[in-house]
């Protein structure tokens, strides 16, 4: 069987007024996230979002980045 995997990645945006979470796995492609705790709770969604896959978050900086990585592993089981 063929497992997928989400990738999620966040953003900070150019306006500096938080981040935004960016995936074709979303239903719209991508979400704005304000301050405060704005990474973190971009972080937690993604993982609930993907909480039946396998998931790859990748967190940017201004400059492009990759800052932090978190790897989440789907918690459905077939029976």
């Amino acid at each position: 069987m063929l497992q997928l995997m989400h990738v999620y990645e966040v953003h900070p945006r150019e306006d500096h007024r938080g981040v935004n979470l960016i995936s074709d796995a979303l239903p719209f492609g991508r979400l704005w996230y304000g301050e405060p705790n704005a990474i973190r709770n971009a972080i937690g969604y993604a993982k609930f979002y993907s909480r039946s896959h396998d998931a790859a978050i990748r967190v940017y900086d201004a400059a492009g980045n990759v800052v932090e990585t978190h790897e989440h592993g789907g918690d459905f089981k077939e029976w």
